[in-house]
């Protein structure tokens, strides 16, 4: 029993000492886990290593606290650079998944097409980033960066909208043979390379106003707007701030300077315009669209434009100048009755309405003269007013395209035509600014030289007097004869200038009137007496 007892004991000791080993290495595989982070994080050199763990010097506080590494410039512009990547990603992500979904983000396949969507999406990366730019200043960097970038990304879906080419290719035996390949479609090969020139063009334009000093800007709320009278209080672009310029006007390098600018703009605009238009009459008109027209052209155009339209002897200026176009809505609304008409007289002529073309009481050759002067009208409209807004045609043919390359060139001319429109309308603001500033100063001089002339006369009266008293007076004095005249000659001077000269109803009249300075004959004059030297100015 005894020596039992003594073999348990045993048998307890081994079973303490192999768990405190266990502990023991434990703890021992810490403390070397712990040594090896720390000499990652702070590398010593060899023989320090070794004379510690020699035990030759104790370990002082520099020793125990790790240093921390350093990051070099290059490290933290990768870092900087690859956070970036991974941003872009994520809203490249954003936005094509919402094109992909067709804008409807609920998923129940509600959505648009992908051809309207990709319109939509030009659209509004041209509000939300030129929607901001409200003066003649260069576009902020980070701004500028954004258009470019989302651009791109808009422009990449025409990369992959090809069509099937003749090639040829050669074999290894020097045989050729003709294959099929693909390129981009023709119309985006050559549209897009010039729609993208047209928008470095907008862009650099904005960017040559850098360092002018000429003009300036006031927000409509400050002292200096509200002193432009009554032009200012009826201005329909009551949210942009009031362009001001010198108290003398530009000088002559700014007033060219901006001329030159407003003649580029302007050629952006035109074949914005023009890229434009040639792209809505290549998509085809919806079916919606004719189902809503009405029988023939003269109930799409009314009794009164019918007959002004079909007359013998057509002057299209003449007829614009007898129709109403005040507002902007008459304006649209003339543009929808031709635009409607042509399609009906196109679709009668073509006889893709299954109607037959004898049985009509327009003949062939008088419904193509009409057509061509709907035409005219229309051209005229689109030149005189470039800034209206979409007709009902051109909005059914956006809506209910389905051609994805078509809606890119679309939309991207429709943006440019607009913005260039705007930077035009920025310029036209300046330049209306100064020709306000001169037609002041040259009122000003005219009731300056007029002040000036008064006192002459009344010392060349005076000094004629000779032996009269100071105090006599003419019976036309005496009547008061001679002070209403004077005002009335005043009134009527055919010399004053008028007030209408002054009115800002022409902003592209730069040509300043000759300046004449009211003179006035007087009998005395007549009769031959010298003057003095200050009537003579």
């Amino acid at each position: 029993m005894v020596l039992a007892g003594e073999q348990e004991q045993e048998g307890h000791k081994t079973k303490l000492f192999t768990f405190r080993g266990i502990f023991e290495g434990a703890g021992r595989h810490t403390k070397s886990l712990s040594v090896d982070t720390a000499t990652e994080l702070d590398p010593i050199e060899d023989g320090a290593a070794s004379s510690r763990s020699q035990g030759s010097r104790p370990l002082t506080d520099s020793d125990k606290i790790p240093k921390a590494r350093t990051v070099s410039k290059e490290e933290m512009a990768a870092k900087e650079a690859k956070e970036k990547l991974l941003q872009d990603m994520e809203q490249m992500k954003e936005r094509f998944s919402k094109l992909l979904l067709g804008e409807d983000m609920s998923g129940g396949g509600k959505g648009v097409s992908s051809a309207l969507a990709l319109s939509n999406a030009f659209t509004n990366l041209a509000a939300s980033i030129y929607g901001e730019q409200k003066r003649l200043e260069p576009m902020p960097a980070e701004r500028k960066a954004k258009w470019r970038k989302e651009i791109d990304w808009l422009l990449s879906v025409t990369d992959y909208v090809v069509e099937m080419v003749p090639s040829q290719q050669k074999s290894k035996d020097g045989s050729s043979m003709e294959i099929m390949t693909t390129r981009q479609r023709t119309d985006l090969h050559m549209n897009i390379p010039a729609l993208r020139k047209l928008d470095a063009m907008l862009i650099e334009c904005l960017d040559n106003f850098k360092d002018q000093n000429e003009f300036y800007y006031v927000s409509k709320d400050s002292e200096d707007s509200n002193q432009d009278g009554g032009r200012k209080k009826n201005d329909d672009k009551w949210w942009l701030p009031t362009p001001k310029v010198p108290a003398d006007g530009l000088s002559d390098s700014a007033r060219k300077f901006l001329h030159y600018q407003k003649d580029c703009v302007n050629q952006v605009l035109k074949a914005a315009m023009a890229i434009n238009a040639q792209i809505l009459s290549e998509i085809e008109i919806p079916e919606c669209y004719i189902d809503s027209l009405p029988k023939n052209g003269r109930a799409s155009l009314g009794d009164s434009i019918y007959r002004s339209i079909t007359v013998e002897f057509f002057d299209p200026d003449h007829f614009l100048s007898t129709i109403d176009l005040s507002s902007e809505h008459k304006i649209l609304d003339l543009k929808n009755r031709f635009e409607a008409s042509i399609v009906i007289w196109t679709r009668k002529m073509t006889q893709k309405d299954g109607k037959s073309g004898w049985g009509s009481a327009v003949s062939f050759e008088k419904r193509e003269l009409f057509e061509e002067r709907a035409e005219t009208i229309l051209l005229l409209l689109k030149h005189r007013f470039p800034g209206l807004p979409q007709s009902a045609l051109d909005i059914s043919k956006i809506q209910y395209n389905r051609d994805v390359g078509q809606a890119v060139l679309e939309s991207y001319s429709r943006i440019l035509e607009s913005l260039a429109f705007t930077v035009l309308s920025r310029i036209d603001d300046v330049l209306q600014a100064d020709f306000q500033i001169q037609c002041q100063n040259i009122q000003l001089a005219g009731k300056r030289m007029n002040s000036i002339s008064r006192p002459a006369k009344e010392e060349i009266d005076k000094g004629s007097g000779g032996g009269e008293a100071p105090c006599s007076m003419t019976l036309s004095d005496f009547m008061g004869w001679g002070s209403d005249q004077e005002e009335s000659t005043l009134k009527k001077d055919p010399f004053a200038i008028p007030d209408e000269l002054y009115s800002d109803e022409d902003p592209k009249q730069q040509k300043l009137p000759h300046v004449v300075t009211n003179k006035k004959m007087s009998y005395l004059e007549n009769l031959g007496v010298s003057r003095s030297p200050t009537s003579r100015h």
